[in-house]
């Protein structure tokens, strides 16, 4: 058999390299300029909320948003009652049902004259055409971050511009007239608000007002005019002027179908809607500080003391004698682990609570965390699984980068229960490094015993116990109907999906994940 020769197999690779490199990034010369909107006091927002800020000097009122379609509801109504703006960034936004809803509740507060500041980061697909005609619209502006130029084959922009695509914009954000904001570990989609087939998310974000929403306004403008921020009509090509009603349309069919139809419904039975206009609501009153990564990080530019991990250490400090971590993609590194086990040994209590290899919606990630266990539990620190939620829907395909009938998505830590960060950082090294993220450390005790026990709720009966047997080997424990079941691998998985992630767990990859 006659091997092609060097010449032959490098001409396909150089054609690759040649057109990737044809397609550079536009020129951010002449891109508008703009700011929060300001003085918004006497907006239907301002004047049912600045009396009670005021009542509350210093401090932010903070309401946990645990309900995933209330969620979504409370967000489609700060959309609805805005009256001068929105600054709305997330990572993810799909185009299904809960997409297409709030993507029409923003086109609509434009053409009520709201000013829209939409930024998305550009690992989003199928959405172009709906971003275009949004952006077309008037009162609406919409700019992706660190984007892709080539729109359907964009594995050519990573061969040619790898390092600065590798990083994206993790931050989640929806601030309406400068009044409220919502801040927390959600993306915009079905699942994220417990209404996908497919998933049954555990999330969370808190909704705020007082002086920590003027921060957010301030992060979003960083955000906004960074060398990462492009006009999307500079990358993305032009739609017809009737995608506008195109959206409309979409949202009209996406309100009859039976998920759309819930959505409306709690919308309609918001407890929201009237607690705020009876002066009533739950609001927690506490000390709250919106810590963000530099957006220089999404071009590798930041400094390590600019980095959420170090913002986050100086404000949050050293725990003293409790540390409860809730984190989907839990990557702790040899690192992390040296800085775990000394605490514990210190005599902090730590409980950590991430996904089950049958549960977690990225199996690949999971190859980094599970290579520290042992380490973990040798050092006396608690570690807690979440099973699948949905054990009936076995038959959905599952692979190394493929789904889970649930996963755990909160971003969460308590410390000594007396303060909380809830945010977009994930405790791994993609969020440290590579991606931008953003949060609040909130200085309430009733939010940080509270939160951790409503997400794991009941830990035993929603998540495996993992241990090791007196041989140093895993061990599942599984609290069910009074009984305790023990497994000797990861539960719910198979052969092939075990095997796959022990291989990726021995290569250096950490840094990816």
């Amino acid at each position: 058999m006659k091997w092609p020769g060097l010449r032959t197999l490098c001409a396909p690779m150089a054609v690759v390299l040649l057109l990737s490199g044809c397609a550079q990034l536009p020129s951010l010369k002449g891109r508008s300029q703009s700011v929060a909107v300001q003085n918004t006091a006497d907006t239907s927002l301002g004047t049912l909320l600045e009396p009670l800020v005021l009542a509350h000097p210093g401090k932010s009122g903070v309401i946990p948003l645990a309900n995933g379609p209330q969620a979504l509801a409370t967000r489609i109504f700060l959309a609805n009652v805005a009256q001068r703006s929105l600054d709305v960034q997330y990572y993810i936004w799909h185009n299904d049902i809960a997409g297409t809803l709030l993507f029409e509740a923003l086109s609509r507060a434009a053409r009520r004259g709201v000013r829209v500041r939409l930024l998305l980061d550009d690992n989003n697909r199928d959405i172009d055409g709906i971003l275009r005609a949004l952006d077309a619209q008037p009162n609406i502006e919409v700019r992706l971050f660190n984007p892709f130029m080539h729109r359907s084959w964009r594995v050519l922009d990573y061969l040619a511009d790898f390092p600065r695509l590798n990083r994206r914009m993790h931050n989640k954000s929806f601030t309406s007239d400068n009044q409220v904001t919502i801040v927390g570990g959600r993306n915009i989609g079905d699942e994220y608000f417990g209404a996908g087939q497919d998933f049954l998310f555990v999330d969370l974000d808190v909704l705020a007002v007082g002086p920590v929403v003027q921060a957010v306004s301030k992060d979003f403008d960083r955000y906004w005019a960074s060398g990462s921020s492009y006009p999307a009509d500079r990358i993305l090509p032009k739609v017809d002027p009737t995608s506008i009603s195109d959206l409309s349309a979409a949202a009209t069919a996406a309100q009859q179908e039976p998920v759309g139809h819930a959505y409306e419904q709690t919308l309609a039975a918001l407890p929201f809607q009237k607690q705020l206009r009876e002066g009533h609501l739950p609001f927690v009153w506490a000390t709250t500080h919106m810590i963000s990564d530099d957006p220089a990080k999404g071009l590798g530019l930041a400094t390590d003391n600019e980095l959420l991990p170090k913002r986050l250490e100086r404000i949050f400090g050293s725990p003293e004698y409790e540390l409860q971590i809730v984190s989907p993609y839990f990557v702790p590194t040899s690192t992390g682990v040296r800085y775990l086990a000394a605490l514990a040994k210190s005599g902090v209590k730590i409980t950590i609570l991430t996904n089950s290899l049958e549960a977690t919606d990225v199996a690949i990630v999971h190859a980094g965390y599970a290579k520290r266990r042992k380490p973990l539990l040798r050092a006396d620190i608690a570690l807690f699984e979440m099973k699948r939620l949905e054990p009936g829907r076995s038959s959905r395909k599952r692979n190394l980068t493929g789904s889970s009938g649930s996963s755990l998505h909160a971003k969460t830590i308590s410390i000594d229960h007396s303060r909380i960060f809830i945010g977009s950082f994930n405790f791994d090294p993609r969020s440290a490094r590579l991606n931008t993220e953003m949060g609040f450390v909130i200085d309430s005790p009733q939010m940080a015993r509270a939160i951790p026990q409503a997400i794991g709720g009941n830990v035993l009966s929603r998540a495996y116990e993992i241990r090791l047997n007196p041989a140093g080997e895993l061990r599942w424990l599984e609290h069910k109907d009074g009984k305790v079941i023990v497994y000797d691998t990861d539960p719910g998985t198979g052969f092939w999906l075990r095997f796959g992630v022990s291989v990726l767990s021995e290569l250096p990859i950490d840094w990816l994940l």
